[in-house]
């Protein structure tokens, strides 16, 4: 069907189209005679405070969790810790010698530890399992109920003690072994501000176990501290281990000793 047919005349349908033209043009014209940058800042002012607010929930987030976790408290620390006295000693004085004393050790230290065995940065299958349902709060508790306790003395080989008495004390500069009291102590105390752990008292077999593991490449993370003793246990011979060990587990304090009874 035609315009012509439907009655439509060419000169009212020209005018018509020539209209729609115009108001189109109009429009567009008004259109880009607004300022070009109204939307934009528009929009941009919209999202500054979402923005803003998406940055500040991590780090509110992140304060909330730093303020939940107070000093370890020894007598919380008592009743979490009772599960860890199967291979440890309820007092952290483990009976068998494979498993470490933590009588005596660091807060921070033994915090560290569970930390990274929770991270599966630390492997042990029995330790992992054990940290893992702790939370950083449970951690300090528990080392702060085993800091608090005195580790029993250990007895060290006469025959391994002046080897393991001079590496201990002055290290081997020929060989690039520095002296273990610069980061334990000349008691053996450790460095709980640098995380470093005590070793007084600590028994031989635990200790010459760990040195042989470092020796061989075992770490226990990838930060740096963690790669402080692999690298100076690559430089032990098997008989300096052993000497150190030994000596080690003999080296307490006079306070240590057990008080004798008449």
């Amino acid at each position: 069907m035609s315009f012509r047919s439907a009655g439509f005349r060419p000169a009212v349908l020209g005018s018509a189209i020539a209209l729609v033209f115009a108001l189109s043009a109009s429009a567009l014209m008004a259109q880009d005679a607004q300022p070009k940058t109204a939307a934009p800042a528009a929009a941009a002012t919209a999202a500054a405070p979402a923005t803003a607010t998406t940055a500040a929930a991590p780090a509110a987030t992140a304060a909330e969790a730093t303020a939940a976790v107070k000093p370890g408290d020894a007598t919380a620390g008592q009743a979490k810790a009772a599960v860890c006295g199967a291979c440890h000693g309820i007092d952290g004085n483990s009976s068998d010698a494979q498993y470490p004393k933590l009588a005596g050790q660091s807060e921070q230290y033994i915090v560290r530890q569970l930390t990274d065995f929770k991270a599966g940065k630390r492997q042990n299958p029995i330790m992992m399992g054990m940290a893992a349902p702790l939370s950083t709060q449970d951690m300090h508790d528990v080392g702060a109920y085993f800091s608090s306790k005195t580790p029993l003395p250990g007895v060290a080989d006469q025959a391994l003690v002046e080897r393991g008495e001079t590496l201990f004390r002055q290290g081997d500069a020929t060989r690039g072994i520095p002296a273990c009291m610069a980061c334990h102590s000349i008691d053996g105390r450790g460095n709980p501000g640098a995380k470093y752990p005590q070793l007084t008292s600590q028994h031989a077999q635990y200790v010459e176990a760990t040195l042989k593991s470092w020796h061989d490449g075992t770490t226990w993370g990838d930060d740096a501290q963690s790669q402080i003793m692999p690298a100076i246990a690559k430089k032990l011979e098997p008989a300096d281990i052993t000497a150190l060990s030994s000596y080690i587990e003999g080296l307490h304090s006079a306070g240590d000793q057990p008080v004798a009874t008449p």
